[in-house]
């Protein structure tokens, strides 16, 4: 569960709690209160009918009582008189609600009234005659009150606990929008992105936060472009040890090779009796020569620096072409890559060798595609290489140092790299490279 919900919930939860108490303590109060405000109403009524009797000349018949009528404002009691046969003769107390809607809910009646006791007094005239004055307690008036201060009180709370949850909610937001702004920039600084400065934050915790990952991201920037400029210059030194030991093969074993096969060739035309000795030689020499263009070839192809890079790509496809009858490769190369600096030509080619490699060793392919374009608005360039081998899964990709080597050169020209492939689907190689 995020963190907003578990948030929302304990707020919903402990409201609702809150809600249940509150609503226990209000009904228990009011029960309360009712009972003391019945048993003081009984409590008065039962003094005034004694004051009242007591200044009283004289009952000569029950119709003196009459003036007991003024006891009908009394509330929360119902006063009746009763004769011995229990006639009832007279009544004084309160009058019901004249609105229905006034009413409390039948369940909080039941909850909030109890058992209240049914009070007599007992009366007699002058002629004689017992009469009974009986008191019931009548509080629905009270109840009603109390009603009517419970839902203000209920009101009250629902209105303060949404309130809290708005005002908690707000900061809530505020604190998640931040939270999001810190995991897109690990999100970014994950993919390489170090030079993403996370904004200033109002609240002091979530700013030192960014304050850190700001620093660790330049520290990180620092320690690339250290970890570039060390790439560049070892792949540099690399390029011109191949490169130099490419030109002493061309120029010492080449000709030494080509000197042997004249002297053989020389030496069969004078003695043809050494005909087969002299055409072993020439074939050896021929095979010798192959290695060596391929080795040369592979160290540092000298057409790469005399051509440039298209005519080197489209060399190199017609050689792996010859070597591999049964792939159809293709490259599509545009002109303006013979204009690219040296530093990108190398490591373009290098990439594109690479990829073509793993393709002939581990793709089982029969078809590849090269393509590598400028992209002018973006003043970039894009290299593309596709096949429709065996692909592979990526999760459980054994890296070699081949894809490592590609990246790397890609990485060092702040260039990005990008690997597509799937079991049966082939593998596709991007590579995008800024020229500015």
């Amino acid at each position: 569960m995020s963190l907003r919900y578990q948030i929302i919930f304990r707020i919903l939860l402990s409201s609702f709690c809150i809600l249940v108490l509150g609503g226990a303590l209000a009904i228990w109060q009011a029960r309360q209160a009712v009972e003391k405000e019945v048993d003081a109403s009984i409590r008065l009524v039962l003094q005034l009918i004694t004051l009242g009797i007591a200044d009283a000349p004289s009952l000569q018949h029950v119709d003196d009582l009459s003036r007991l009528t003024a006891l009908r404002q009394t509330r929360h009691l119902n006063i009746q008189i009763k004769k011995a046969n229990g006639q009832l003769v007279h009544f004084a107390g309160e009058q019901q609600p004249i609105h229905p809607e006034d009413m409390p809910p039948a369940w909080f009646i039941r909850w909030v009234k109890s058992d209240y006791p049914e009070v007599e007094h007992s009366l007699t005239t002058q002629d004689g005659e017992a009469l009974t004055l009986v008191i019931k307690a009548q509080p629905l008036d009270e109840i009603t009150e109390v009603w009517q201060e419970s839902v203000s009180f209920f009101t009250s709370i629902s209105l303060l606990t949404l309130l809290t949850f708005i005002a908690v909610n707000l900061v809530l937001n505020k604190s998640l929008k931040a939270i999001a702004a810190i995991v897109d920039a690990l999100r970014m600084i994950e993919t390489g992105q170090y030079r993403y400065q996370l904004p200033k934050f109002a609240t002091a915790e979530f700013d030192t936060i960014a304050s850190a990952i700001n620093h660790m991201t330049v520290e990180l920037e620092k320690a690339r472009q250290e970890n570039r400029a060390l790439t560049q210059h070892s792949l540099a030194i690399q390029e011109e040890e191949r490169q130099r030991l490419s030109q002493e093969l061309h120029d010492e074993f080449g000709q030494s090779l080509t000197a042997i096969k004249v002297m053989a060739v020389t030496a069969a035309q004078q003695n043809p009796g050494a005909s087969k000795i002299t055409a072993t030689i020439t074939e050896i020499c021929d095979h010798l020569i192959q290695v060596l263009r391929s080795m040369m070839q592979q160290l540092h192809p000298l057409v790469l620096t005399e051509l440039g890079l298209k005519a080197t790509l489209e060399d190199m496809v017609d050689h792996w072409s010859e070597r591999n009858p049964n792939l159809d490769l293709r490259i599509h190369c545009c002109d303006e890559v013979d204009e690219l600096d040296k530093n990108v030509t190398r490591q373009v080619f290098r990439v594109i060798q690479e990829s073509l490699t793993n393709v002939i060793r581990h793709a089982n392919a029969e078809r590849v595609a090269i393509d590598l374009k400028l992209l002018e608005p973006e003043n970039a360039l894009q290299l593309t290489v596709e096949d429709d081998g065996q692909g592979c899964d990526l999760q459980n990709l054994n890296r070699g140092f081949g894809l490592r080597g590609m990246k790397e050169r890609v990485r060092s020209l702040e260039g990005e790299f990008n690997l597509q492939s799937e079991p049966g689907k082939g593998t596709v190689i991007t590579a995008w490279i800024p020229l500015s």
